[in-house]
């Protein structure tokens, strides 16, 4: 039976720092260029590197594939969890009128999404279709899917059988690595988590 081994990695830190920004697309700081090329250090397994189309992922991406010599694919629905009202904000602004409404979220995402923010469970759709389409264009391969938190989180949710909105319960650091084995394919494909918030080296 064959394995597709799929790496997920966040996005390093974007100009402006923490914040929600969904699909506000601030590139990646220096700190954040550092930071990805530091996860992936001299690692050189990937025949195939997916990304989300916003430029915080997308121009490392690039960058990665060019200096590897591979393949490098945009896929729109690995575009971060839209975040309604919440765009560009901080934490301490968001809390600054109510210190509770961030824990509400990150309890239950579902039932306490921001005004106008993206549904979960179109969220859920759109990231199934686009890692269903990595895995199976990529069977018996090794991929790379440089995406967002949120993107990570619902993949792992997917894959681990995690309701949704427990997702944040999954903390994904910048420039952390997971590792997903798939054994199989189509209907009958098996994945399994091999290790998840990490750092590849050589």
């Amino acid at each position: 039976m064959q394995s597709t081994i799929i790496d997920l990695i966040r996005h390093g830190e974007p100009v402006g720092g923490r914040r929600y920004r969904g699909r506000t697309d601030d590139p990646l700081s220096e700190k954040g260029w550092r930071q990805m090329w530091a996860a992936v250090g001299d690692f050189r397994g990937w025949q195939q590197i997916a990304s989300s189309p916003l430029s915080r992922c997308a121009e490392f991406a690039h960058a990665l594939g060019e200096k590897l010599e591979i393949p490098v694919s945009v896929d729109d629905r690995l575009a971060e969890l839209g975040y309604g009202e919440w765009e560009g904000k901080t934490a301490a602004e968001l809390t600054a009128g109510d210190a509770d409404i961030l824990r509400r979220y990150r309890r239950d995402p579902v039932h306490n999404r921001p005004a106008g923010a993206e549904d979960i469970d179109r969220f859920a759709v759109r990231v199934k279709a686009a890692w269903g389409q990595v895995a199976e264009q990529n069977t018996g391969r090794h991929v790379l899917v440089v995406a967002h938190a949120g993107v990570i989180r619902m993949v792992l949710s997917q894959v681990l059988a995690i309701p949704f909105s427990h997702m944040f319960r999954i903390q994904v650091g910048n420039a952390a690595i997971s590792r997903i084995v798939v054994e199989g394919a189509g209907a009958e494909a098996f994945p399994s988590l091999v290790f998840h918030d990490g750092r590849l080296a050589g």
